[in-house]
């Protein structure tokens, strides 16, 4: 099994030949469905090159020049400005290699992101982006192809993965709302997940770390409707609260507009703060406090890590994978 963070050796016609017994020019005949071997030979070749995973290159079948690179950005939702963000910083980098790049959205479903790596699993050199299929999944549909994931929330053994490393960030979000006299602090976290986001951990390690007691936490949908309807919801329940904590900007959005609608003054009554530094968090009022990511520095990472992938030069370590965010201080925390 590869190293964590150097992503799986693409299996080749000489594994398979290796595998099977048999020359190169054999499996080469068999995969080309040329006459001059046996029928029992050739599917001796054809099990071999499943059983490997064995997916020929696009190169090698004559579909595109040499020195195209075809490759699938795979984003949960272009909606969100994050995502486009970083699908923006990775296409400028792709472009500025000469590569093509297909943006696919799966809409944050599963069953999308299924469907989505069936279809361009022959149509791409290498897959980009956010997946949350298990590993042996996106290893069976993507069949040896280098694939680099983005903000994967644990440690995968078998692919590149760029992390997001907040957890500095947050720590000095929540310093800074205990500086401003906050001691009741809640948090809006993601819904659409079956566990606590890795950013509701980092908010509860920072609540820790400032010796405040765990904070209420509501689930929000990535939306504006869903950060304030998840803000109503908590407030309801913990009324005392004097300051949120939201899973990404898009939420924090929408617990400015419900703040508002419920008469809150902000930040006076209710500080807001957000995780992710959207460009738009300065046009709304007042202007969104927020942890900052670099968007760009995550789109060039992919590409640069795919690039190694696809060429055979060394990859980028892990820590060399992680992407920090900082406190970006507005008006509205």
């Amino acid at each position: 099994m590869a190293p964590s963070g150097t992503g799986p050796r693409r299996v080749t016609i000489d594994d398979v030949a290796e595998a099977a017994g048999v020359s190169r020019q054999t499996v080469s005949r068999a995969l080309n469905d040329k006459g001059e071997i046996g029928v029992s030979t050739k599917q001796r070749v054809l099990d071999a090159a499943l059983e490997l995973g064995y997916r020929p290159s696009r190169f090698a079948r004559g579909l595109v020049r040499q020195d195209t690179i075809s490759v699938g950005l795979v984003i949960p939702d272009l909606l969100n400005p994050f995502f486009t963000e970083v699908a923006a910083a990775a296409l400028d980098a792709a472009r500025s290699r000469g590569w093509h790049v297909v943006v696919y959205d799966t809409g944050d479903h599963v069953e999308e992101e299924r469907g989505t790596l069936e279809v361009i699993a022959s149509q791409v050199d290498a897959v980009v982006g956010y997946l949350s299929l298990a590993e042996d999944e996106i290893a069976r549909l993507t069949r040896g192809l280098p694939v680099v994931l983005i903000d994967r929330k644990r440690p995968t053994e078998r692919f590149s993965s760029i992390r997001i490393d907040g957890e500095a960030g947050v720590h000095a979000a929540i310093r800074h709302l205990t500086a401003a006299g906050h001691r009741h602090i809640g948090m809006l976290d993601h819904a659409e997940r079956s566990e606590p986001s890795v950013r509701h951990e980092w908010f509860d390690s920072a609540m820790s770390a400032c010796a405040l007691d765990a904070g209420s936490v509501a689930r929000a949908d990535q939306s504006v409707d869903g950060g304030e309807h998840a803000l109503r919801e908590l407030l309801a329940r913990r009324p005392h609260l004097t300051a949120v904590f939201t899973f990404n900007d898009i939420i924090a959005f929408g617990a400015l507009r419900g703040a508002r609608r419920l008469g809150r003054q902000v930040p006076g009554d209710l500080a807001v703060l957000g995780f992710d530094g959207l460009g738009l968090g300065t046009l709304v009022e007042p202007a969104l406090t927020t942890v900052a990511l670099d968007t760009r520095r995550l789109g060039a990472l992919a590409v640069e890590q795919t690039a190694r992938l696809l060429t055979g030069a060394a990859p980028l370590r892990p820590d060399e994978l992680a992407v920090g965010a900082e406190l970006r201080l507005r008006e509205s925390a």
